[in-house]
Formats: C-alpha cells, structure tokens, sequence
C-alpha cells in the first residue's frame, strides 16, 4: 500500500486538536464528539433507510458522504471528523461474522465458545485486502474534507472486541468473555494477541491511507477489576500504542497522535498516562479535577460531558460546561468531548448548543486570564 502524506491532501486549515494533543497551547478548546456522525442526525438516517449498516461502512463513497455530514451541519464548530466505520469490522476480518440487527445491536450468529473455535479464525489477516474499504474511505474523506478538520481513524481495543466475540453481541455481565480469564487464561492471551497484531496493522494501513489521529476504543474496560485490567487489558493497550509508533517510524510515514478511551478505567489513570498515548479520554464518571490529579500532566485529556447533559435546556448546557472548562483548563492538554457516544435520541440542536457553549466559553476564559 503507498504511503500517502500531507503533500497528498489538501493543506490543513484548522490544526487546534492536533496541537492540544500535543500539549501545545490553545487559542480555545478543541472539540469533537464519538459517534458524531450518526442516528442522532436526519441526514443520516435518509442514508441508512436506503442502505444496511455495513454497507455503509463497506462503500467508501457512503461513508465518507456520513463522515461529512456532522462537518458540513456545524461548520466552525467541530474541530475533528472521525471515518464512518465500526469497531466490529476486526472481527469480521477474522472471519466471522457479524450481523447489526435494527434496535438491537450487533449479533454475532456463530460466537466463540471454547479455545477450540479459535482455530476457526483466519490464520493469517490481510489487512489491505480484507479491510481496504475502511482505507479507501479515509483517503476519499480527508480529500473532501479540503482541510477543514483533521480526520480520525480508530479500531476497537482487544478486550473489547473479545467480550463481544465471545458474548456475541452486548452482554450486561460480559459473563461468558470474563470467564475465558479463569477457565482458559492461555488462549484468553492467545486471542487478545492474535487480536493485538491485527489491530496494529489495521492502525498503521489507516495513517498511510490518510488519517492525522488514531483512537482506540477499549469500551468495556469498566467491566473489570483493576487486577483483570492489568493482565488481560493495560498490556495490549500499551504494546498496540508502541508498536504502531515504532512501526510508522520504521516505515517513514507520519507519526499521529494516539487516543486511548477506557471507559470505566479510572483505577488505571496512571497506567494510562504512562501506556504510550498522547491522550487519555474519560467517561463522565470522574471528575476532570481528579483526573488531573492522577495524570499530572503527562498526558492531555479528553471529555467528558454526560451525552444527556445534550437533552438540557441550552443555558443548562451552557453553565455545566463553563464548569467542567473552568475545571480542565482552556489553555492546552485539554480536548472536549462527550464522556461516551451521541445517542439515537438526541437533537442536533442540543449539540450545536454544546459545541457553540465549548467554543464561546474557552474564547472568552482564554481572553480574560
């Protein structure tokens, strides 16, 4: 696969997340959402009653006309894209399958049960070949964007993406996946290693495709003891971050900012802020003072509104998020976003009232210190 680079692309126009995740300073707070392109949106929803989940995310024309729609609907006010895809597309790069069920979510039809399924998976993943649409979307996104924003890619952490191999789909327990730990500790490391290269081919593909950020979603962290997420969790993070630097490095491509978002991992902030990720995301759960506290600077951090703060009246919006600005800071280390994803139901307008309340408030706080 060629290399691409910034030569290739448009030149970039609004650099604000790149530098925050840098630790360099701010004019304001950079902002984006997760899952900012999505059901919330009735642009989106006229694409998707027209075409199935996946194959949205398997036609890069698709998926970068969904990438764009949030760009396009809040010009000014979002400082990042993230590439319409889904973290489940790793798996399906393994050979299973995955099926997303309206209303319910994703549905695995033949989950992992025993070590012994695991010869069931393909012995060797090309990642160029079995994921080349995700690519091919990044390079045809970050050219339409024409440099307005930067633009993400991402990939699921492999806890993650191993509970939902196992459970085969969403679980509230996570019983069955959390069982391997205990029953079959050997192939639990022998999937989430498995799990772990392809991720860092996968990351590595999307930055020579075009993508300026990398985010790793390890979203069912909090399901685990601290104890648990040392061993089967923290040490996969940590080499997936090493590797893909070392790797872009070794091949001469440009070296991108690591996002890493545990939700639920406060126990490991520390951990976190010394994995090897230039940003650290947090639910809404913590409080940014205490994050501060534990990440002392090491990293920037990313967050963490409650997404239903979004179904507030705007000056409700407005006043929680001076106070969670005045808490992390304006002036760099500091990126905002949600503590989690957008829902299905909430309003646009509810987020433009964020956005704008984020923009406003860090502008004039920036201005009068």
């Amino acid at each position: 696969m060629t290399i691409l680079t910034d030569a290739d692309f448009p030149p970039l126009k609004n650099d604000l997340i790149l530098r925050a995740a840098r630790g360099e300073p701010t004019e304001r707070v950079p902002i984006w959402v997760m899952r900012q392109a999505g059901r919330y949106l009735p642009e989106y929803m006229e694409v998707s009653r027209k075409h199935p989940f996946f194959e949205v995310c398997r036609t890069p024309e698709l998926a970068t006309k969904v990438t764009l729609q949030p760009i396009d609907r809040y010009p000014g006010l979002l400082d990042a894209s993230i590439i319409f895809s889904d973290i489940l597309v790793v798996p399906q790069a393994l050979g299973m399958e995955v099926q997303m069920l309206p209303g319910k979510g994703p549905h695995f039809p033949s989950p992992l049960n025993t070590p012994a399924d695991l010869e069931l998976l393909e012995k060797e993943v090309d990642v160029y070949k079995s994921l080349g649409y995700v690519y091919d979307a990044i390079t045809m996104t970050r050219k339409a964007l024409d440099g307005r924003v930067p633009l993400f890619g991402f990939s699921g952490a492999p806890w993650t993406l191993m509970a939902y191999m196992i459970e085969g789909g969403g679980s509230k327990t996570y019983a069955k996946a959390k069982t391997w730990f205990y029953q079959y500790p050997e192939a639990t490391h022998q999937l989430l290693q498995r799990l772990t290269d392809v991720i860092v081919d996968y990351l590595v593909g999307q930055v020579k495709a075009g993508a300026q950020m990398l985010q790793l979603f390890e979203s069912w962290a909090g399901e685990l003891t601290p104890d648990d997420f040392k061993t089967f969790s923290l040490p996969y993070l940590s080499q997936i971050a090493r590797r893909v630097k070392t790797e872009l490095e070794s091949i001469g491509a440009n070296t991108v900012p690591m996002f890493v978002f545990a939700k639920g991992a406060h126990f490991a902030l520390e951990e976190l802020s010394e994995s090897g990720y230039d940003v650290v995301s947090l639910d809404w759960t913590i409080d940014p003072l205490v994050a501060k506290a534990k990440t002392q600077g090491r990293v920037t951090l990313q967050g963490n509104l409650d997404p239903c703060m979004l179904f507030a009246p705007e000056e409700s919006i407005r006043q929680v998020t001076r106070t969670m600005l005045e808490k992390f800071g304006t002036k760099g280390r500091y990126i905002a976003n949600l503590g989690h994803g957008m829902l299905p139901t909430h309003t646009p307008e509810g987020l433009k009232a964020y956005l704008q309340a984020v923009k406003d408030i860090s502008l004039e706080m920036n201005q009068t210190e």
